[in-house]
């Protein structure tokens, strides 16, 4: 990983704000959540946009241009368009004419998903030099009668860039999961082949996120503190050895029952749930992309990025800096 990057729109939403939408009182909103305020997307910028802006922070920050990557792969359910992908409106703003492009989704487990696709092709040749991205505009997804959900999510992108390097560095593992049987705990119902848009649907709300959130913050805080521990002694290392936990911004409160469980000291963490909220795949480059900027990691450092969201998919990936 050679370069990282991250973008967040302008517009600030804040409690106060969404509290007039939800009904959910500002206090409440932060008490349940441990967000302050979110950003959401402009009405003319889609999901490539704030994209384009990550990708290119991660660029510089890589000392590369765009014309000398060979491959994007990006993390997104809210697309620009269903077809085509989002990454080939990235390529064609970056101007990467000689990268082949693809999105996948895998909800808030995307990015480590693109990372490991990325990482392979490296190994195997196939790439020379891999754009990996998320973008959400989860935004355009919310049900303000569902409190519960609404309050959660905002808009945001993050990138890496990824080259070959040292076989003792970069990322030393990849670990995926998925439980195909829980994919009812969150889920946008409409929209695909199973009930394509509708008069019915829209009026019946399936367009926007719906959420079991207690069920799923129960086995969100299992799995992650199970992958994490996993991770950790697949490498023969223990919390102390780590020197930054990165974990997807899904929820304060399920942020702090997961370092608790896990016993990771303050120091060891990195977050930015009050600043931006749930912003679903992009959270982890995202919050990647600060806690490189603001000088949390450091050469040398193990960091371990760990994730859970729709499908259910989760994940966790090691890497030496």
């Amino acid at each position: 990983m050679v370069g990282t990057g991250g973008y967040v729109p302008a517009r600030v939403v804040t409690n106060d704000e969404l509290a007039v939408l939800t009904g959910v009182t500002p206090a409440a909103i932060y008490r349940r959540t441990g967000i302050k305020e979110r950003r959401w997307a402009a009405p003319d910028e889609a999901t490539s946009d704030l994209i384009l802006r990550g990708a290119t922070a991660a660029l510089d920050a890589a000392g590369m241009q765009a014309s000398a990557l060979d491959a994007i792969i990006l993390s997104t359910t809210s697309p620009d368009t269903l077809m085509p992908s989002a990454a080939c409106h990235v390529q064609r703003m970056l101007g990467a004419k000689r990268a082949f492009a693809f999105d996948l989704a895998a909800s808030c487990s995307g990015f480590l998903y693109a990372l490991s696709v990325g990482d392979l092709m490296i190994r195997l040749g196939q790439a020379g030099l891999v754009l990996v991205a998320a973008a959400e505009v989860k935004s355009r997804y919310l049900n303000f009668e569902d409190g519960n959900t609404a309050i959660l999510f905002g808009d945001g992108a993050g990138a890496a860039v990824l080259a070959a390097g040292d076989e003792h560095r970069g990322i030393l593992s990849v670990g995926l999961h998925a439980d195909g049987a829980r994919a009812d705990l969150i889920t946008i119902p409409a929209g695909g082949s199973r009930l394509p848009a509708s008069d019915k649907t829209v009026a019946e709300g399936l367009h926007a996120i719906h959420m079991r959130g207690p069920s799923l913050f129960r086995i969100a805080v299992r799995r992650l503190e199970t992958a994490v521990t996993e991770t950790l002694k697949e490498h023969g290392l223990a919390v102390r050895d780590v020197g930054c936990f990165i974990f997807h911004q899904a929820n304060g409160r399920l942020l702090d029952k997961v370092v608790e469980r896990l016993g990771i000291p303050e120091d060891r963490t990195f977050s930015l749930i009050e600043r931006y909220g749930n912003t679903s795949s992009s959270s982890l480059p995202l919050t990647l992309d600060a806690a490189v900027r603001a000088g949390r990691v450091k050469s040398g450092d193990f960091v371990l990025l760990g994730t859970i969201g729709g499908g259910l998919t989760w994940g966790t990936a090691l890497i030496r800096w």
